[in-house]
């Protein structure tokens, strides 16, 4: 009965795809059942395989092409059987049948094996047979691939392949500038590494791959030599990159097409709906192609061989994790911040405990998704380069810490809280006991607020070029939070500057706003507000400061911003380290400025530090008191209905004293990094202190053998 039940979910799906048990008026029958097939030693030895012992069996489903050949084996299981028990098994039945695909479902999951390319992929429907004749036609080869040779040029090649006759080229000391200016692109050294980690995985049979790059390693950039790697080796004809916020979009397809436009064409799905088949890479959002499930509806699980999932540790979870799993062939994600659901997890004791626990943990988790292996108890990407990296190769910019604090946010912070005396209408006392989590939440102070502010202007970095404050994110408590540190950021700018902004120097970035994802792009592109306020030759933005919440963390590219604001608690170590990301990019101040002899008056063009202003200890917190080791905590799951911040007061005790800053401290971050930037290259750190060559050298004190190894 269990295997009947999945039989007749599978027989459901097979003729929602156009498969036909039956002869009609239009075609003939396309499935087989039962089919009873031999299976010899002989017919196998050239795969180099040995069934000697099978001298026959049944092949659940033969689906047949056009022609009435043999073309895809489906081996169906019981409902409560993990499908990929049949993966073997279905194995010899294809190669028998001389069939290239394999499908393994139980009726409620299912998987497509292309046995050419990699291992199986989970699908949401089965495929037409329409597309797997387009499908089939496609014969990748991963030599190809793995023997490409990438160097640091690899990119340029595409943007000007005649780059290295131009004389400013060949003249070393006009070299920098004659790249810089004509925007061409070298690939660094870390970069090649992790190309040549994807080849290496390829060798090995894998065809998923995951990047863990620091905010500001150029992920963008790779990508684009890995989307050419597969590309021009023939191991991908159409390639889907899935973002999910519209300024990353539109950062990638600006991207792409300045890096690939030569070879290669890229388009924005939504822009481009009739006629995106037209291009090689495919730019899309998630929610693009969640919306009425535009992904099962206009796509065919066949028309993307490689799958790109930037910010992958948010691309893979809920219905984002349905259209990333749709399309089969390769996939590659990345990201600054993975989320390491299983870490201090034993599945098996949590399989007995709660086996739907244990299977949230494993989709959600970004390495078991991606295919890492797992090196002494403990996963590992594909490749990782961190922050510490970064700034130690001369990459990345370390903060100064600003921390400061008041006599409020001192109390919220300490273990007894900020204790608040109310007497009631009927003359009675009652203490009520405030903590950082409540701050505009349950607990509000104007005062504070504006401490907050005031010590901002006092202290931010300012802009080179123009003398004014540098362009910056303030990171609120909430939608309500945010508006009051907009409305007091202008209402001190008016005095400061009479005249110079009306306004607009400071604006709210939050979900509520309308446009509020454009204002994002606009900000990157120096025109939030408008430009040229202090300097008509200079573009930057009139607006200097984005105020917002939750938006503007993750992935977001802004390299001229100077300085970051936490007007928030954080507590969560991937927030944390996505905000503190938005300023680590280096920047050069001249290249925005339209008159270039102009350039000759600014001091210090060079970004090589921005201001991370802590109001609530955050650094503190992350170096002192976060515990590392802990389980992470699943997401709650959604029910339906809208979710977000409800707009309104959620304000129950406001508070009128005044609230002066009682500590100020600037430290600058040292090479070494924070702990927090320690955590994933401790990982790395262990792997190297355990390998038994490095433990012997260590012995010899071979530190250049270390090195080497």
């Amino acid at each position: 009965m269990p295997e009947a039940k999945a039989r007749i979910k599978i027989n459901k799906l097979l003729e929602e795809s156009g498969w036909s048990f039956f002869d009609d008026d239009k075609s003939k029958a396309n499935i087989v059942l039962e089919n009873n097939v031999k299976l010899t030693k002989t017919k196998f030895n050239e795969a180099g395989e040995d069934f000697e012992k099978t001298k026959k069996g049944f092949i659940d489903y033969l689906l047949l092409d056009e022609k009435g050949f043999p073309f895809i084996v489906l081996e169906a299981k019981k409902e409560e059987f993990n499908p990929l028990i049949g993966k073997e098994q279905a194995r010899k039945y294809a190669l028998s049948q001389k069939c290239r695909y394999v499908i393994l479902s139980n009726g409620n999951e299912h998987y497509l094996w292309d046995l050419e390319i990699g291992s199986p992929n989970i699908i949401s429907k089965f495929p037409t047979q329409k597309d797997f004749k387009n499908y089939n036609s496609f014969k990748p080869d991963p030599d190809n691939l793995i023997k490409e040779k990438v160097d640091e040029d690899y990119i340029i090649k595409t943007q000007n392949p005649d780059y290295d006759k131009d004389p400013r080229y060949k003249d070393e000391t006009q070299r920098k500038n004659y790249l810089d200016e004509n925007r061409l692109r070298l690939l660094r050294k870390y970069q090649i590494r992790a190309i040549e980690r994807i080849q290496e995985e390829v060798k090995k049979g894998k065809d998923r791959f995951l990047f863990e790059m620091a905010t500001g390693t150029g992920k963008t950039l790779t990508a684009a030599a890995v989307i050419k790697l597969f590309l021009r080796t023939g191991n991908a004809r159409r390639v889907l990159f899935l973002v999910d916020r519209l300024e990353l979009e539109d950062q990638a397809d600006k991207a792409f097409k300045e890096y690939l436009r030569n070879d290669y064409s890229t388009v924005i799905y939504k822009e481009n709906r009739n006629d995106w088949r037209k291009a090689e890479i495919v730019v899309s959002t998630v929610q693009s192609f969640l919306f009425k499930n535009k992904y099962k509806r206009i796509f065919s699980p066949t028309d993307f061989d490689l799958v790109i999932s930037d910010e992958a540790h948010r691309s893979i979870g809920g219905n984002s994790r349905a259209v990333f799993e749709y399309f089969i062939g390769y996939k590659l994600g990345l990201t600054a911040t993975p989320k390491d659901y299983l870490k201090k997890i034993d599945p098996e004791k949590l399989s007995r405990k709660d086996p739907r626990e244990l299977e949230r943990r494993m989709l959600l988790d970004t390495y078991t998704t991606f295919g890492c292996d797992v090196i002494d108890g403990k996963p590992k990407p594909t490749y990782s380069y961190g922050l510490i990296d970064g700034v130690k190769d001369g990459y990345l910019i370390n903060p100064v810490v600003a921390d400061a604090r008041t006599e409020i946010t001192t109390q919220l912070l300490s273990d007894n809280g900020y204790i608040v005396t109310v007497t009631d209408d009927e003359g009675n006392e009652e203490e009520n006991v405030f903590s950082q989590r409540d701050f505009e939440r349950k607990f509000t102070s104007e005062k504070t607020n504006r401490t907050f502010c005031k010590t901002f202007f006092e202290n931010a970095l300012l802009d080179p070029v123009t003398g004014e404050i540098g362009k910056t994110i303030a990171f609120c408590v909430s939608q309500n939070h945010a508006a009051k540190i907009t409305q007091l950021l202008n209402t001190m700018a008016d005095k400061l500057y009479p005249g110079k902004y009306n306004s607009d120097f400071a604006l709210q970035v939050t979900s509520f706003i309308p446009d509020s994802q454009q204002f994002t792009i606009n900000f990157t592109n120096n025109k939030l507000s408008g430009t040229g306020n202090f300097n008509p030759l200079y573009k930057t933005s009139k607006t200097r400061v984005c105020v917002t919440v939750g938006m503007m963390t993750t992935g977001y590219d802004c390299p001229d911003l100077l300085n970051v604001c936490l007007m928030r608690p954080i507590f969560s170590p991937t927030d944390f380290v996505q905000i503190k990301g938005r300023g680590t990019r280096k920047h050069n101040f001249l290249k925005d400025l339209i008159d270039k002899e102009s350039g000759k008056t600014v001091m210090n063009p060079e970004k090589t530090k921005f201001k991370l202003f802590d109001f609530f200890a955050n650094c503190e917190y992350f170096e002192e008191k976060f515990n590392y080791d802990e389980v992470i905590k699943l997401p709650p799951e959604k029910t339906g209905g809208k979710t977000g911040e409800p707009p309104g007061p959620i304000d129950e005790y406001i508070s009128t004293i005044p609230d002066p800053l009682t500590i100020w401290n600037e430290t600058n971050v040292s090479d070494k990094g924070m702990k927090i930037d320690r955590m994933y290259f401790e990982k790395f750190e262990d792997t190297v202190k355990n390998n038994d060559e490095v433990q012997k050298l260590m012995k010899d004190n071979d530190l250049d053998g270390v090195e080497n190894s």
